[in-house]
């Protein structure tokens, strides 16, 4: 995204003193936005429940940092959340998923599509399990790889946030979709220039129909860029 949780999915950030020595306040948690029932509609107490996790214990594992709780709902589970109406049953990748954004809150909101999340780092892959078991999520299988290692051709669709820029995902994520498949990547406001800076990439693995889509402003949170690509 300009990715508003910058390189990495964990969404860690640095809190440091003020510039007069004093420690940084405590941030407090976002309350939960209007938006979030519809979006999740009656599966919404799962989200509750990964977000207060999230809060309780997200900082201390390295997952979020303590300047994310503030915008937790509206810039980052919310921001996943809308993408879901993109997904169709079938098996959807998450590469590079970290604290479960968006894998986790994807699977939340669309129990009819089996989600296997791909991240390479023990301690995110701890969360995930964990998450996967305390909220029951079914259908959430999680790996532990890197997508470059993960078996090509078996995904019907594939998504990642703020893992890289559009012309260094594509050697990534495209191989890993089946013929017909779709790659639905979340991005910030610099998806159009990512993808005129991508046409190498493009080109060379003849994806098609690629557009960017905005969702969400209709909701009163940031809006969510995503570039959607067709595998052929």
């Amino acid at each position: 995204m300009v990715d508003p949780v910058g390189p990495s999915a964990s969404l860690s950030s640095t809190a440091g003193p003020n510039l007069d020595g004093s420690p940084d306040p405590v941030a407090q948690p976002e309350a939960e936005p209007a938006a979030a029932s519809l979006v999740f509609g009656d599966r919404v107490e799962l989200a509750r429940a990964y977000a207060a996790d999230l809060v309780a214990r997200g900082e201390e594992l390295g997952l979020i940092g303590p300047q994310e709780l503030p915008r937790l709902w509206s810039r980052h589970i919310i921001n996943c959340g809308v993408i879901a109406p993109l997904l169709r049953p079938g098996v959807v990748g998450d590469i590079g998923s970290g604290a479960g954004l968006p894998g986790i809150v994807l699977a939340i909101a669309r129990p009819d599509v089996d989600f296997v999340l791909i991240e390479p780092m023990e301690r995110r892959i701890a969360w995930l399990n964990e998450q996967k078991q305390n909220l029951a999520l079914t259908n959430v299988t999680v790996v532990r790889e890197r997508a470059q290692e993960y078996p090509k051709g078996q995904l019907d669709q594939l998504t990642a946030r703020a893992v890289s820029a559009f012309s260094k995902l594509i050697p990534m994520a495209a191989p890993l979709v089946r013929s017909g498949g779709e790659l639905v990547l979340m991005k910030g406001a610099s998806a159009a220039a990512e993808i005129a800076a991508a046409e190498k990439a493009i080109r060379k693995y003849k994806l098609t129909d690629v557009q960017v889509m905005e969702l969400g402003a209709d909701l009163g949170v940031e809006t969510t860029r995503v570039i959607r690509a067709r595998v052929p």
